[in-house]
């Protein structure tokens, strides 16, 4: 990553909501797969846009997702975002570069430790969960650089958009 580059991260904004549906919707199943998810459990458009536009009505201790947006060079290229929150105490932690090019090249990294601080600020955590399918070397290779230490490898579906798959529980306290 060139060290000119100019990496920015906000809250995600209505204007987000295409970006974020599209990278869902346009992404092909092996894709995917790769990241553990089933593209036959994909929301709907509608339905993307009626969750994160409840997202966006929320205040933060009633949130049950909270995006935070990535931007290289002022454009949108990515987001991370968290779910299964407990105000105040956890959540689980996701991340996704929407296009091929802008991924393997450090941004990831980069973009996290300018997220992660804001995940905690926000939602008042004590605990960051990430829990990632085994088989995405991607995230298992960012997350110990962060400071998540590995809790555990097991077997379960870990969302409602995913198949049945091997996982790794990492953990990032406060």
């Amino acid at each position: 990553m060139n060290t000119e580059t100019k990496l920015s991260v906000r809250e995600i904004g209505s204007g987000d909501i295409d970006a974020i549906t599209n990278y869902w919707l346009s992404a092909d199943a092996d894709y995917l797969r790769g990241m553990g998810a089933e593209k036959t459990k994909l929301p709907s458009r509608e339905q993307w846009h009626q969750m994160l536009s409840a997202q966006l009505a929320q205040g933060y201790p009633e949130k049950q997702a909270y995006a935070i947006i990535w931007e290289l060079e002022g454009q949108a290229i990515g987001h991370s975002n968290v779910n299964k929150i407990v105000f105040g105490e956890e959540a689980y932690m996701h991340l996704h570069i929407w296009q091929p090019a802008h991924r393997k090249g450090g941004l990831g990294l980069a973009f996290l430790e300018m997220t992660i601080p804001l995940f905690f600020k926000n939602m008042q955590l004590k605990r960051l969960y990430c829990e990632p399918y085994a088989h995405n070397h991607a995230p298992n290779r960012i997350l110990p650089k962060l400071g998540f230490s590995l809790l555990k490898n097991y077997v379960t579906t870990p969302g409602w958009i995913n198949f049945e798959q091997e996982v790794n529980l990492w953990v990032l306290e406060k």
